[in-house]
């Protein structure tokens, strides 16, 4: 029920939020896409958690397996879908033409910011199954999904852009990156709503950069290769 009351949280915040900024600029914005996005974000959740627990974890382990892989079969299933299709979902090795000269040093940026953090908060010891899990899941679920399908279908929603840092920015990419930030530091437990500021700004932040490389390249793959970079470095460094 806990989680349930946490992603109804979630929910109310985007589709609020993402109604009043629609409304600021109504003639770019579709309701019908920020509904989209909001159920992607209900399907994604109900997976990783096992449909809240009611699902039996067929793998096992201490890592959330089973979870992680049923949300990217969905994710890449919804990706197939024509009115996503892989290429507009950053589905593809393809990187724009010219775009690995600017995006190589963001990428350094990127990885510099998750050396820093490893230093400052150091990890203990890892075992195997911890190395395995987050030099691979965490990149290959979450950047299909937040920078993948749910960016597209936040950008469907909100087609007004700047540009900025050689990008075309919307709200649709704004708000992914808060709902990334959420789905880490906000919950419901105990009674009550909780959210961590530390853990927003840490995870958050960072992904303002994998939405820049994914606009700027047109692929996820630099996405995932820097996520799991990020995840995975404190514990083999």
């Amino acid at each position: 029920m806990n989680g349930l009351i946490g992603l109804g949280g979630v929910l109310v915040l985007l589709l609020g939020v993402g109604t009043v900024l629609g409304l600021l600029d109504r003639r770019r914005f579709s309701m019908r896409w920020l509904v989209v996005a909001a159920v992607l974000v209900a399907v994604n959740d109900a997976l990783l958690t096992g449909f809240y627990g009611r699902l039996p974890d067929m793998i096992g382990g201490a890592w959330n397996w089973q979870g992680k892989l049923l949300a990217l079969a969905a994710t890449l299933a919804i990706a197939a879908w024509p009115a996503f299709g892989w290429r507009r979902a950053g589905l593809t090795l393809t990187q724009a033409t010219g775009s690995l000269k600017a995006a190589l040093p963001v990428a350094v940026l990127y990885c510099a910011f998750f050396v820093a953090i490893a230093l400052v908060f150091p990890g203990g010891p890892a075992t195997g199954e911890d190395v395995a899990f987050q030099l691979t899941l965490p990149g290959l679920e979450e950047e299909p999904f937040y920078r993948g399908v749910l960016l597209f279908a936040l950008c469907q929603a909100f087609t007004g852009t700047k540009r900025f840092l050689g990008v075309d920015w919307s709200w649709g990419a704004v708000l992914s990156c808060a709902l990334f930030g959420l789905a880490h530091a906000f919950g419901f437990s105990n009674g009550s709503f909780s959210f961590d500021p530390m853990t927003m700004a840490l995870t958050a932040l960072p992904s303002f950069i994998a939405v820049w490389l994914r606009l700027r390249t047109g692929s996820l793959l630099l996405p995932v290769l820097l996520h799991n970079f990020g995840n995975s470095f404190s514990l083999i460094a």
